[in-house]
């Protein structure tokens, strides 16, 4: 079951400027990582408040949102849902080690890029190691 906005990833040029924006807007900076070779999470304060994930233009990719994530409780039995409405998913249930968590993505009728995030977040480099 989805059960929010999880987060909007924006494609930018510069991430410095762009993380120095919406922290003069409020928001806060939750974490760098090494997703799509460096990218920022911020959030406005309080509960169930959506992240913006903030990452740098790549050669393929233009400027704007790349994708909007919705947040689940559980993934497998969300994408299984889904999958038996007739939603069709380019990637399914993986493990992202940049981030911590699993994901499965598709598209909207348009071609729109969607995203399921499992809310929950885990160590992967730390798993990887025993």
């Amino acid at each position: 079951m989805i059960v929010g906005i999880d987060h909007i990833e924006i494609i930018v040029r510069d991430v410095k400027k762009h993380v120095e924006f919406y922290q003069n807007m409020g928001f806060e900076l939750l974490t760098w990582t090494e997703h799509h070779g460096g990218s920022a999470e911020l959030q406005l304060p309080g509960e169930n408040q959506p992240i913006i994930e903030i990452h740098e233009l790549l050669a393929e990719e233009n400027p704007g949102v790349n994708h909007i994530s919705f947040k689940v409780r559980d993934i497998e039995a969300t994408h299984a849902d889904l999958v038996s409405k007739g939603i069709g998913f380019y990637k399914d249930v993986h493990a992202s080690p940049s981030t911590g968590r699993k994901n499965a993505l598709f598209r909207d009728p348009d071609g729109w890029r969607l995203q399921l995030s499992d809310e929950k977040r885990v160590d992967y480099k730390t798993i990887d190691q025993k």
